[in-house]
């Protein structure tokens, strides 16, 4: 695993992430997505869509507004219990969170944000200050974590307004819109990606905990005699996507399943994926049965029924709720960490250190690179490039200078699965070299093939160039 302060450099280095406002001293963990950045993240995206949301028959998307009514955060709790417990050294006045200094320091205790006051507490007094090295805290207090504004020109209580914490209210408060539209039966999910927001007391470790995030969320609706089976099942896809979708390694890999007493107090079973970050093993991916909370916390607030009928009794029936939500920076990170390597290469002039991208294919920010050697083969690499973008697939092209061997050094950062490059006599002879990324095998292919090949690989997903387009 590699050390976090080598992926933030090979992350800006190669314009996938950017401090926020840098050239003004920059914001404190605020991240911007830079040219491939921005591909490689609207990538985890399409395809966690595309697995969750178009090859399931039961399931429909849900694009909600970030603000919403404030009585939306009044009924699902967030306004009195959305908060950390914040703890000050009286020492020095520095500020914590008081689970995440005890999950640091004494990670055997194995506390949450729920644990009881009385028990952290306890725990903090074996602890140090980590800026003074004292052991006097305050008692600890809660924070509320959402980002307040204001509507209209006048502020005060009754124009006040929150950033939403979270994506999934929006999901509960239109769900009879999305039952009556879309006409679903038990069991069906709802699906959005968006963003939310956190006025996080300690944000830190790179993109892992930011105030600005985006949510891919799902809420699954079920009967309350399968949503424990139902829960098993998504259990199963969490591990699907990430184990045989994206790649990750298993060996960084862990279910957490959070004890009783820790539960959030509307869950009656939470499963955390956690990956193991340069920080340790931290949560990747929350899976929670919520219950009825959310749905019966909005009927009793707003007057409203939101119901659908039970497929069995035909009744009635407020559904149960499992929920499997990721964060996209936390993925991001996840697969910049388990598929970024060093490589030490041999060549003519001895050794060299190769920085290589192995992304999976569907994720790859281009999936060709055209490298034209001189000036009078850009005619050929543009038309290339016009047919692969018109087939859909993700190109560019190098026209930059230097060697070849430091264009396909490029291109392995990048995270580019295949490089074409048109040699000197391609149009005489209509062979193009194809180069394979993690191999760095490199095969001829004839260049009105090309095409043809890259959507085979575009349906597979794969593809074994040594016997192809020859």
């Amino acid at each position: 695993m590699k050390k976090q302060d080598e992926i933030v450099s090979f992350l800006k280095t190669y314009g996938f992430v950017f401090p926020n406002s840098e050239i003004y001293g920059g914001l404190a963990n605020a991240w911007d997505y830079g040219p491939l950045g921005v591909l490689l993240k609207n990538n985890i995206k399409a395809l966690w869509w595309k697995e969750f949301v178009t090859k399931v028959p039961n399931a429909i998307g849900l694009d909600s507004a970030i603000i919403s009514n404030s009585t939306v955060w009044k009924a699902s709790g967030h306004l009195a219990n959305f908060a950390d417990p914040l703890v000050d050294c009286k020492h020095c006045h520095e500020r914590f969170r008081a689970d995440k200094l005890i999950e640091e320091y004494k990670p055997d205790s194995n506390v949450t944000e729920n644990s009881p006051k009385e028990i952290l507490e306890g725990i903090l007094n074996s602890i140090k200050c980590p800026t003074c090295g004292a052991i006097n805290w305050t008692p600890i207090r809660k924070f509320n974590l959402m980002f307040k504004t204001f509507q209209g020109v006048v502020e005060d209580d009754k124009t006040t307004l929150f950033l939403r914490p979270e994506t999934c209210q929006s999901i509960f408060v239109d769900f009879m819109h999305a039952v009556r539209t879309s006409r679903q039966k038990l069991p069906f999910s709802i699906c959005q990606i968006g963003k939310a927001f956190r006025n996080e007391i300690t944000p830190g470790n790179f993109i892992f905990r930011t105030r600005e995030f985006e949510q891919m969320e799902i809420e699954h609706f079920c009967t309350p005699d399968t949503s424990m089976n139902e829960f098993e099942i998504w259990l199963k896809k969490i591990e699907h996507f990430l184990f045989d979708v994206i790649g990750l390694n298993k060996e960084n890999i862990k279910f957490k399943e959070i004890p009783k007493d820790e539960l959030a107090h509307y869950s009656k079973r939470t499963v955390d994926t956690q990956y193991n970050f340069p920080q340790g093993f931290s949560e990747l991916w929350g899976l929670a049965h919520r219950g009825t909370h959310d749905l019966s916390a909005h009927t009793a607030t707003s007057g409203k029924e939101l119901y659908i009928q039970d497929p069995q009794t035909q009744k009635k029936i407020v559904p149960e709720v499992v929920e499997p939500s990721v964060g996209c920076e936390r993925l991001f990170y996840a697969i910049c960490c388990d598929k970024f390597d060093t490589e030490e290469i041999k060549n003519k002039d001895g050794t060299e250190i190769r920085e290589v991208f192995h992304l999976p294919y569907a994720l790859a920010p281009y999936k060709v690179a055209i490298i034209p050697l001189t000036k009078q083969q850009n005619e050929m690499a543009t038309k290339l490039y016009q047919e692969l973008v018109d087939a859909n697939i993700s190109a560019t092209y190098d026209l930059s200078s230097g060697s070849i061997g430091k264009k396909y050094r490029r291109q392995d950062a990048n995270g580019t699965p295949y490089c074409i490059t048109i040699d000197f006599d391609t149009a005489g002879t209509n062979n193009v070299t194809v180069r394979e990324r993690d191999s760095m095998k490199q095969t001829i292919w004839k260049f009105d093939t090309i095409i043809d090949n890259f959507i085979k690989l575009e349906r597979a997903q794969k593809i074994n160039i040594s016997h192809e387009g020859k």
